[in-house]
């Protein structure tokens, strides 16, 4: 089942376009709650993101280029990983 699903919001970062998240199920990653439907930060593509594991990207955080955010990772603040 998948985590999250790219919404239509979007950002430009240096000639990207970059799409928010939404969390599609209720998870736990590094002890803090996402509840279904929680919007997060930002990918330029949902391969940046794994759909199998609890990895998450929070707020105004965006992922990008070759990165691969997985396992219990997450990623916030104003991080740019890519």
């Amino acid at each position: 089942m998948k985590t999250v699903r790219l919404t239509e919001e979007t950002i430009e970062y240096q000639g990207l376009t970059l799409l928010r998240i939404q969390a599609l199920r209720d998870f736990t990653v590094q002890g803090m709650e996402v509840s279904a439907g929680e919007m997060g930060g930002y990918l330029e593509k949902e391969r940046n993101l794994s759909q199998d594991d609890n990895a998450w990207v929070y707020g105004d955080a965006e992922v990008y280029g070759d990165a691969w955010v997985y396992g219990d990772a997450w990623v916030y603040g104003n991080a740019r990983v890519s």
